[in-house]
């Protein structure tokens, strides 16, 4: 798909070009398993959204998956889209995203969503979970924060998985590549199988019951459903982490190197989102930190290093780190 005659009268047309240093751009054809990372706003945020780039690059390291991104186009590309018929694509690949096997959507925040259902339509994928064919689009995935509470879109996604996603992400792929080897499986083995990985639901499989506090509440409607149980990685040490980050062309929101030092949050105060769904609290080891912030900025040629945490002052051991960062980085500049 060529998007390059759209590009002269387009805002920041370096957006769509997916040419990033450090992009993989895998082979399409060699691909077993073939899945778009959505992030439903512009390119500026989602660039600058560390998880996506997490699992961008550990899909990419299986010799048999290949993983491309999408954002969600600023109004002048949707303008321009809608006018000449051309639907939402990877942005790496150039292929339409209703060819991907997997299209799966970060759900970083709640003002997003509108834009989930804008990519959808631009791809020319049905809205609604119950209105996908077995075979003819592809399987849609959600995850990230907000899938904490996924109720809100639930009836848009095939499975949302709760939690982090490091570990699961793989297990996702690998169930997909098998129900895609035995061909022409219904799409329900699929969902059965994701439904047995922890962390992942299967909105399909519950229907909605009264409490008695009068909420409607999720319950079994399926062999294969349960309770589902957040997925925590339990060491941050032990999951991998993007040697060679993306760099973009033009601009993003934070434009610079991040590396995260821990997640979760001690204080656990009961207003904070974030302070409650990344718990508990895990560290990784200064000396992993700085081999990451040698390595990144020699891939990257970034002259500015975050250290991302939801309370980086709380890092027990950050004086020893900014000295010793202080002390390898000065002579760099950085």
């Amino acid at each position: 798909m060529n998007i390059t005659t759209l590009l002269p009268a387009i805002r920041r047309p370096s957006r769509y070009l997916g040419t990033e240093t450090n992009a993989r751009r895998k082979p399409w054809g060699q691909a077993e398993l073939r899945m778009a990372l959505v992030f439903p706003d512009l390119y500026e945020i989602g660039m600058s959204h560390l998880g996506l780039q997490i699992l961008y690059h550990i899909i990419n390291d299986l010799d048999w998956a290949l993983a491309d991104r999408a954002y969600c186009p600023d109004l002048d590309m949707e303008q321009a889209m809608r006018q000449r018929g051309i639907p939402a694509w990877g942005i790496e690949s150039g292929k339409p995203l209703k060819d991907f096997d997997i299209v799966a959507f970060t759900l970083p925040y709640e003002l997003c969503y509108s834009n989930i259902l804008t990519i959808l339509n631009l791809a020319g994928i049905p809205f609604y979970q119950n209105e996908r064919g077995d075979s003819r689009h592809p399987l849609i995935l959600g995850g990230g924060s907000c899938s904490l509470n996924p109720e809100p879109v639930a009836d848009f996604f095939d499975a949302i998985l709760v939690g982090d996603g490091e570990e699961a992400i793989v297990e996702i792929a690998e169930a997909a590549r098998e129900w895609k080897h035995e061909r022409n499986a219904p799409r329900i083995k699929l969902l059965e199988r994701l439904a047995s990985i922890k962390g992942i639901y299967v909105p399909s499989f519950y229907r909605a019951a009264a409490s008695q506090s009068g909420f409607a509440i999720p319950e079994p409607a399926h062999p294969a459903a349960g309770t589902v149980q957040r997925r925590i990685v339990p060491r941050l040490d032990k999951v991998p982490f993007p040697e060679n980050p993306l760099v973009p062309y033009t601009q993003i929101v934070h434009d610079r190197l991040g590396i995260e030092i821990a997640r979760g949050c001690t204080r656990g105060c009961r207003f904070c989102q974030a302070g409650i769904i990344y718990r508990p609290v895990r560290e990784r080891p200064p000396e992993q930190i700085l081999a990451m912030a040698e390595s990144g900025l020699r891939a990257t040629g970034w002259d500015e290093l975050s250290l991302l945490s939801l309370s980086t002052g709380d890092y027990s051991c950050l004086f020893e780190l900014i000295h010793e960062l202080m002390k390898r980085q000065r002579e760099e500049h950085v």
